[in-house]
């Protein structure tokens, strides 16, 4: 199901946001509480989380894949844990990247499985119990810091250098999940992401808090058969905006860009009005990789749209080279000390 957030959540904080703010408060109140009094269950290998403080997307899954990349060259079999946003499994799943469908078990779950065993599952113990079962023995939460079900070893938190916090309210007057002061408690550290200075008010925050700070960026692949092009872009994630500017990056030329709110389930009508005004102004279609699974096993409209598609892939570039090795080592080292207890 798609979701999207309000955009005066990312703005500066106006009336919307105070004549929400008693409801803002509750929620907050009951997120935190939650959080604060739930009992995390342990399991035998090292849990690593990766989430953000906010709704939407802010990069965490091209970050999951680095970090699992880097397990691996570790010696670790790492798997991802989550529960599928976009999807519609009610059990435990392992996900097959060549034949399942996003809408079943969302758009991330399919980019994941490409590179680790990825199990969507609503229970995340379960979910857990499973890929241990499988034979992994690194499991990567993909998102779920605030869901208080699984004990984690080590939470990295991503926050989007250009947005930050938005408003720095909590849902529904912003797009806080809980107050800053209460999710702080259970993060082990803090990723900004990108460039921009939006993110300085929670690294102050998090670094007054004793949290390490690391850096990383999205950096495009494949540019050379994007730079000089011309092109009408969509996309439908957390932050659209995002993929335009990577596209510019990249070389490419967003004469026209199209925002659809995130895991977007496009249908006939979107896929004739993007080929459509793409052929009137002479462009190319570009999207993002998590954008072309959403069109796969769809309709006639919606598969000649992906044929016409071209995709701008990213991966995520740390300042630091060794940056994924020290959040790999201490999600570890935090779980020997657990074990040993």
């Amino acid at each position: 199901m798609a979701s999207e957030a309000p955009p005066f959540w990312w703005e500066a904080a106006d009336w919307r946001a105070w004549s929400l703010s008693p409801l803002s408060a509750l929620y907050g109140l009951v997120a935190g509480y939650r959080m604060a009094s739930a009992k995390r269950a342990k399991v035998d290998v090292p849990v690593l989380c990766v989430g953000n403080f906010t709704v939407g997307g802010e990069g965490k899954t091209p970050v999951s894949i680095a970090l699992a990349k880097q397990a691996k060259k570790l010696g670790r079999k790492p798997g991802f844990l989550t529960r599928g946003h976009g999807g519609s499994m009610a059990t435990a799943h392992l996900v097959d990247a060549k034949k399942d469908l996003s809408r079943h078990v969302g758009d991330e779950p399919l980019l994941l499985a490409r590179h680790a065993p990825t199990l969507v599952a609503p229970d995340r113990l379960t979910g857990a119990r499973e890929l241990i079962g499988l034979g992994c023995d690194f499991i990567i939460m993909d998102d779920g810091f605030q869901s208080a079900r699984l004990h984690m070893d080590y939470a990295v938190m991503v926050v989007d250098a250009r947005r930050g916090l938005g408003n720095g309210h909590v849902i529904p007057g912003g797009p806080l999940r809980a107050r800053l002061i209460d999710q702080l408690r259970y993060a082990d550290a803090l990723l900004t992401m990108g460039e921009g200075s939006a993110a300085d008010h929670v690294v102050r925050k998090a670094s007054r808090a004793g949290r390490p700070v690391f850096q990383a960026r999205l950096k495009p692949r494949g540019v050379r058969a994007i730079k000089g092009g011309r092109f009408l872009a969509f996309a439908g994630i957390g932050n659209p905006k995002k993929f335009f500017d990577s596209v510019a990056q990249a070389g490419g030329a967003v004469v026209e860009g199209k925002s659809f709110p995130d895991h977007h389930p496009y249908d006939d009508d979107d896929a004739r009005d993007l080929i459509a005004a793409a052929e009137k102004g002479d462009l190319q279609l570009i999207t993002t990789e998590k954008d072309l699974v959403r069109l796969r096993g769809g309709s006639e409209a919606l598969s000649a749209l992906a044929e016409k598609s071209r995709v701008l892939q990213v991966e995520a570039q740390f300042d630091a080279p060794d940056m994924p090795v020290t959040i790999i080592e201490s999600t570890i080292e935090a779980w020997r000390e657990r074990i040993l207890k």
